[in-house]
């Protein structure tokens, strides 16, 4: 049973400890054949296999869509992440090889008491990443991947009464971390077989979102799976849609809840047909959401009907310094750019982009 471990230890000097740019060694890629040929033998041998040989081996199995194996390797995972990401945008995502993942994480959950082994704390999703499976082998980390210190490794051995034993660590939670992108028509069987398995692990599994994009869909379609999501963990939020103010209105209770943004993207946001009594009801709203951007830096409003004369307003509820504020295709008041300057959130704005504005004058006092 070792001698398929013994072969990829051995070759993998040369792949990974010289670092080298070659091919990967033909006695890799037999010693991997020959383990995955039986599932119950690679799945055995994982209790015996160095961490160094799990990312090679995880490769083969993903892409050999070896499912069983795939579940337990997730089971027994040595390192704190897991950047799955990576795997499917070098190979075309399976929804067997995922589900079989999901499989995995869910079977580890699970349990009652944590393995003394086990290290995975954050799924990472995410295609667009400087993390890969071999990275993790030359210690390189990804700060996003640390989104709390839930992610640094656990102690495999803790004292008790001045004596060391194997530490049964209390259940722990699991991120997984994800870029979300809603547009007109998008159907994700991979994205709603995570939803789920986040409702049926609810507070053991969250779903984290660095970069959240919203593109002509519904209101009704997101409200569901925004709710999954840990609202906090978005940095970066684009919307562009033409909302009624009372689509917006709805969405402003999920925008509150950001309070990590740094950068914000309103395109689009139309108010006709209204009262002016609901337009300033729902700009409060909205405006009232703003309180809660303590890091913001980046805000860019496109096409947005009801900034004349209520810019400084929405801008004097933000907490943070803005460093580029933009506005564009934008209907203001004169006074909104003359009383600019006086606004504390620009106070250190390092760029100021306005792209067609049509400027009316203000009215008299």
């Amino acid at each position: 049973m070792l001698v398929p471990c013994m072969l990829l230890q051995h070759s993998l000097q040369s792949r990974f400890i010289k670092n080298t740019m070659c091919d990967p060694p033909r006695l890799l890629e037999l010693a991997e054949q020959s383990l995955l040929k039986d599932e119950a033998l690679a799945i055995a041998a994982l209790e015996e296999l160095p961490m160094e040989l799990f990312p090679p081996l995880f490769t083969a199995a993903y892409a050999g869509r070896h499912s069983e194996t795939l579940k337990a390797m997730v089971q027994a995972w040595p390192f704190s992440c897991l950047p799955l990401g990576a795997l499917m945008k070098e190979w075309p995502p399976h929804q067997e090889t995922f589900q079989a993942v999901l499989r995995g994480l869910d079977a580890l959950l699970a349990q009652e008491v944590r393995p003394r082994q086990w290290k995975l704390q954050v799924l990472d999703l995410r295609q667009k990443t400087h993390q890969d499976l071999y990275t993790l082998l030359a210690g390189t980390r990804n700060d996003l991947c640390s989104l709390s210190e839930a992610a640094q490794p656990m102690k495999k051995k803790q004292k008790v009464g001045g004596s060391k034993m194997d530490a049964k660590q209390p259940l722990a939670s699991v991120q997984v971390l994800i870029d979300l992108n809603f547009n007109k028509g998008s159907h994700d069987e991979f994205l709603f077989s995570l939803i789920e398995k986040v409702k049926q692990r609810k507070g053991l599994l969250y779903l984290c979102c660095k970069k959240l994009r919203i593109f002509v869909v519904p209101m009704q379609n997101i409200k569901m799976i925004l709710q999954m999501v840990q609202l906090d963990s978005v940095q970066d939020l684009e919307v562009t849609f033409t909302w009624k103010l009372s689509t917006l209105g709805k969405f402003a209770s999920h925008l509150g809840q950001m309070g990590n943004l740094r950068r914000l993207l309103l395109s689009h946001i139309q108010t006709y047909p209204c009262t002016s009594s609901e337009e300033e009801q729902c700009v409060n709203q909205l405006s009232t959401q703003f309180l809660s951007f303590r890091h913001l830096q980046e805000l860019h409003l496109d096409s947005i009907s009801f900034l004349q004369g209520r810019l400084l307003r929405m801008l004097r509820c933000l907490k943070s310094s803005l460093k580029i504020l933009s506005l564009t295709n934008c209907l203001l008041l004169e006074s909104d750019l003359i009383n600019l300057s006086q606004c504390p959130s620009v106070s250190q704005l390092k760029e100021l982009r306005l792209s067609k504005v049509k400027l009316r004058p203000s009215e008299p006092c």
